[in-house]
């Protein structure tokens, strides 16, 4: 495996914070251009994110793979409104129709509200207590050479079985890599006892080396270990003074857009992972290296929303430190979402992959 990971985000439409959605919900060329986008830019694997009210995420994920030959996916999927046992038959069926080339991250909710968009009624703990079992469950079914029973607090089966199993692996066994958020004391030892990897938003270096020590921790509980990816939104310029104005032009018009759509500063205050957003704007709008939080203050930590704001030299070098504190996959999206993408392929991707090995190299040989 790469010592470093890239993954992007597509959507069905293009839209962000400065640039309101138009038109059909879903534009198929648009999600073709974005996802061939990527391939061509470098990246490793793409996000296909879930809302309550967007498209399907698991559709789109075989839509963009039918249209791209090499990189990965990483389906975002609420726990909870499918069985686990149509769930693994159908993540198994994508990995096999897509050559292995899938990854879910497993959303177990923030917000109350948007959970019961789709008939939720679990508290924000009860659904990381539903997303323990329904991964144990995913497990058994991708790895059952037999049929079994199941019995649990949210689930029961009889006879679960899946004739179809992933063409990926983990140990020997059939396995679609686990992507897993959330920083909850309900959260942390899910994370600790299922993730592949686990992703937090685009913290401070301090809050980003004290929550992964934690992961850290309640997977060492299980044997385990696990690997690390935090999310940001580049804004690249050519020189560090451009990519400073063009930061003050997102953030004036995320302010004017919100304005006119009505909404003021708010979020999923549940979320844990908002919180810690907000806790970091509250220290300042410029942090570390190059982390800007204006944006994420803005919409009240929606989202992964805090920027790393420089050229693309300077940017690499501020990921360095994310690595050196154990993190070998970013998530990083613009936005403009799409030019963006072509973007950091051309400079920022490479030039961090080259530091990367550059480090990796230097430690391999004092060792």
């Amino acid at each position: 495996m790469s010592d470093i990971e890239f993954i992007g985000m597509i959507q069905a439409q293009k839209v962000s914070e400065i640039h309101p959605a138009r038109g059909p919900a879903i534009d198929r060329d648009y999600v073709r251009a974005f996802a061939q986008a990527h391939e061509q830019a470098g990246f490793d694997r793409v996000l296909v994110p879930h809302h309550s009210t967007s498209p399907d995420a698991t559709l789109t994920v075989a839509y963009a793979a039918s249209v791209t030959e090499r990189i990965r996916f990483m389906l975002a999927h609420r726990p909870g409104f499918v069985s686990p046992t149509l769930a693994a038959r159908q993540f198994a069926s994508l990995d096999q129709f897509s050559g292995g080339r899938l990854g879910v991250h497993y959303i177990s909710g923030g917000s109350d509200d948007e959970q019961k968009r789709d008939g939720d009624w679990l508290d924000h703990d009860q659904r990381y207590a539903r997303t323990d079992e329904y991964l144990e469950v995913l497990r058994k079914v991708w790895t059952a050479e037999k049929p079994f029973d199941h019995e649990g607090p949210h689930y029961r089966f009889k006879d679960a079985f899946s004739e179809v199993k992933p063409v990926q692996t983990l140990n020997g066994r059939p396995h679609v890599p686990v992507y897993f958020g959330g920083a909850s004391e309900a959260a942390i030892p899910v994370a600790g006892k299922h993730a592949d990897v686990y992703a937090l938003w685009g913290e401070s270096l301090a809050q980003a080396r004290e929550l992964t020590g934690r992961v850290r921790a309640e997977a060492a509980r299980h044997g385990r270990q696990v690997r690390f990816s935090v999310s940001f939104r580049p804004i690249l310029a050519e020189t560090e003074a451009k990519a400073w104005e063009r930061a003050d032009g997102i953030l004036a018009e995320t302010r004017r857009l919100r304005v006119v759509q009505g909404f003021g500063r708010g979020g999923p205050l549940q979320s844990e992972g908002a919180k810690r957003l907000l806790a970091a704007a509250e220290q300042g709008t410029r942090l570390d290296k190059r982390l800007w939080t204006a944006v994420a203050q803005e919409i009240g930590g929606r989202s992964n929303s805090t920027a790393l704001v420089g050229t693309p030299e300077q940017v690499a070098d501020a990921l360095l430190d994310y690595h050196a504190l154990g993190v070998t996959t970013f998530l990083i999206r613009g936005f403009d979402p799409l030019e963006d993408a072509i973007d950091y392929g051309r400079e920022l991707i490479p030039r961090t992959r080259e530091l990367v090995a550059q480090r990796v190299a230097a430690q391999r040989q004092a060792a």
